[in-house]
């Protein structure tokens, strides 16, 4: 191998990597709900807009909306009074809630700009109000904390860094090489992130359910639901999944209520 070859290679990468890190952080902005400075792709009418565009094809995904009128109405009615009793009226966001047809699948998700929902397959689960209200809480957390524009700022600075190690690490004897080193940082980054993302959310949903006058100690049977969905003691380990392992999950929980009682407030 020639080794001006490899210090021409290992330049252009960390070129690359150097232009990469800094389109990140010029994105940086100061979310006004946490306070906390984070890269973000889109205005907040973006991700209105965006939402909205998605919404139908998301729906249909999962077998489109319900038709019982009581279930919609019970998803909307503890969406909104979490959305009046908290700083997320305080958003530009147009908040939505939606129950999905689907009666098999236990989810929920949140599009950017506020259209949330949860499948019947979920909701059919959850045994009280409070426990809808924090699965409800953990998608309005996803949207005030700007996971979906985030993530895009973060998908492009690992692209980015993937093209940086494919130029450092290149080898004409070796290609495969290469793209496995670019594969494994991108996989690594997304990872983590995407845990993070589901933690805060969770916060979030401790926080709005205490603002809204429901008891926040139901989020752990929403984990134990979760947990149960997953396989229990066969589920993937937390390292193999982009979500927190819900012992874990129910353990960041529990930490956020007992900083609340002590502070009567979450820190982000």
């Amino acid at each position: 191998m020639n080794s001006g070859s490899l210090k021409s290679r290992l330049f252009i990468g960390l070129i690359m990597a150097g232009i990469a890190f800094f389109s990140y952080y010029s994105k940086m902005q100061v979310n006004a709900i946490t306070g906390k400075s984070q890269a973000v792709t889109m205005t907040p009418q973006q991700e209105v807009t965006t939402g909205l565009q998605s919404a139908p094809q998301m729906a249909a995904e999962f077998g489109g909306l319900y038709t019982g009128k009581k279930e919609q109405d019970l998803v909307k009615t503890v969406g909104m009074k979490i959305i009046t009793n908290s700083d997320a009226a305080k958003s530009e966001y147009q908040f939505d809630f939606h129950l999905l047809a689907d009666p098999e699948t236990i989810n929920s998700f949140a599009l950017p700009g506020g259209q949330i929902f949860i499948t019947l397959g979920l909701l059919k689960r959850l045994k009280t109000e409070d426990q809808l209200a924090g699965v409800l809480g953990h998608e309005i957390g996803h949207v005030i904390g700007r996971h979906s524009a985030q993530q895009m700022a973060k998908d492009e600075l690992t692209s980015g860094l993937m093209g940086a190690a494919v130029a450092a690490t290149s080898d004409p004897y070796n290609s495969n090489n290469s793209g496995a080193i670019a594969q494994y940082v991108g996989k690594m980054i997304t990872m983590k992130y995407g845990r993070s993302d589901e933690l805060e959310a969770d916060k979030f949903g401790v926080k709005y359910m205490l603002e809204s006058g429901y008891n926040p100690e139901e989020m752990i049977q929403v984990m134990e639901v979760l947990k149960e969905a997953l396989g229990g003691a066969d589920r993937p380990s937390e390292f193999q999944s982009t979500h927190p392992d819900p012992d874990h999950r129910i353990i960041e929980i529990k930490r956020a209520l007992e900083q609340y009682k002590k502070t009567g407030k979450l820190e982000w």
